[in-house]
């Protein structure tokens, strides 16, 4: 007997990321596969990334798991469901119990069971998993595991939340083994010239932004011991030597400490690998951004979401955007690289906070930056916020959070336009600051799309 755990997520599905092909092992299914190791309980990863649904049908039909567990989120959930109608029709694949997990399912358990799944995994997956599939196999009461949902003559039933895990050094490392690490390293090697991995440190996030889901690992903070960490990256760089690390964690650099140990970590252990992180503007400083650098750190992303103080306070964000805009400039000056996240059609964004966005980000200037338009995920004080201002709902079965919509300042259609406008204009700036080395022609291509999408703007107030 063996449980089998998968995602749906399909590279050849999403056009999107084939424009870019910088895609990353599902980290979260690799550690419950180490810790189902650990406690010597037969597991097998599908990650279905590379692959095809008939070929995911094809390992699940061969397999014949007592128990299949598939994570979930936003973006794959239609996928997910599709194979859980499947399972729970054909009898090849042996009817194993189905369970998920992911982001998606704390505020949707009613919906997730009606499609046919029989548990939930609400919260951290490693101890839930395991205690849940001993359950399965030996037939035993589901009400004593903490962490789930299930159905129960028709009614949702939930039990109490686990405690989350105190200290992360009963994680081992994610199963890498499990999956075939060298189709990622070669798909970004094709296309981008260097390779790519993704590390964990830390689970949750201590912050309040109003639209960020902490669905899974809550509003805390626990983090790995430096020292681990750092033999996690010296085993990287000798199993599979990639030119670069993704370092996962919302807020890399929330510890002052933890950064200083990390620092000592890496050049202690002969561990330095060119990394990027994500971190907030506030927990940065000279000591904090040098020490980085000295580490490998070769990019951070740091997040201001708008260049409107107004629109910054309305997400509970907690920073002043001059502190943003200088931490950018600061780590520009020390040669590393810098990203920015943008966000519009927040409630209450007008066209001059759109302005106010363009601005800072000519005079930050990012290396790198990416827009999206402001949506309500289930569960965050966001969606909370506007529930009761929600235009389009679609089905739940067919559809996703990003295709919810709700009344804005102006129409969803002017934020698209938005988005073209901010785009281009600070393109276009990043163009004249070149200088006698700009290109006149894309100079002027930009700053045609830039007056269109401004038309566009005021053609849908």
């Amino acid at each position: 007997m063996s449980i089998i755990l998968t995602h749906t997520y399909f590279l050849f599905e999403d056009e999107k990321e084939q424009s870019i092909m910088r895609p990353y092992a599902p980290l979260g299914l690799l550690y419950i596969s180490s810790y189902l190791n650990e406690n010597k309980v037969e597991n097998h990863v599908y990650d279905s990334t590379f692959y095809s649904k008939v070929d995911q049908l094809r390992f699940i039909e061969e397999k014949q798991p007592k128990a299949i567990a598939i994570y979930t989120n936003l973006m794959t959930k239609i996928n997910v469901i599709e194979l859980v109608k499947i399972l729970n029709t054909d009898d090849k694949y042996g009817f194993p119990k189905i369970i998920l997990g992911g982001p998606d399912i704390t505020y949707n358990l009613e919906n997730y069971l009606n499609t046919g799944v029989d548990f939930l995994v609400i919260g951290e997956g490693e101890q839930t998993t395991l205690e849940l599939y001993q359950a399965i196999i030996h037939d035993k009461d589901f009400n004593e595991i903490h962490g789930i949902a299930y159905l129960k003559n028709g009614e949702v039933k939930k039990t109490p939340p686990r405690m989350r895990m105190k200290s992360l050094k009963e994680l081992p490392l994610p199963n890498r083994a499990a999956i075939p690490v060298e189709k990622y390293l070669d798909t970004w090697k094709t296309h981008h010239g260097q390779s790519s991995m993704t590390v964990s440190t830390q689970r949750g996030c201590p912050y309040t932004c109003k639209w960020c889901s902490t669905a899974v690992y809550g509003q805390s903070y626990r983090r790995r011991p430096p020292d681990m960490v750092a033999a996690e990256l010296k085993m990287l760089k000798e199993t599979y030597n990639p030119d670069g690390i993704w370092f996962v964690d919302d807020v890399f650099s929330v510890s002052h400490k933890w950064i200083e140990k990390f620092h000592e970590e890496v050049i202690k252990q002969d561990a330095i690998i060119p990394f990027e992180c994500i971190t907030r503007a506030e927990r940065l400083n000279d000591q904090i951004l040098q020490l980085l650098k000295e580490a490998g750190c070769f990019r951070i992303w740091i997040g201001a979401e708008s260049g409107s103080q107004k629109i910054i306070d309305a997400m509970d964000r907690r920073v002043d955007v001059n502190v943003v805009k200088e931490a950018i400039q600061k780590t520009n000056a020390l040669g590393m690289e810098t990203g920015t996240f943008i966000m519009v059609g927040y409630p209450g964004e007008d066209e001059q906070d759109i302005k106010e966005t363009i601005d800072y980000l000519k005079a930050a200037d990012p290396t790198h930056f990416t827009i999206t338009v402001a949506y309500p995920i289930k569960g965050t004080s966001l969606y909370t916020e506007i529930e009761d201002k929600i235009t389009v709902k679609p089905d739940w079965d067919t559809s996703t959070d990003r295709e919810i919509d709700f009344t804005r300042t102006y129409s969803r259609k002017f934020y698209d336009y938005a988005v073209r406008r901010i785009v281009n204009e600070v393109n276009y700036n990043k163009e004249l600051l070149k200088g006698k080395n700009r290109n006149f022609i894309t100079s002027l291509k930009l700053k045609t799309k830039s007056v269109l999408a401004r038309t566009g703007m005021l053609l849908h107030k």
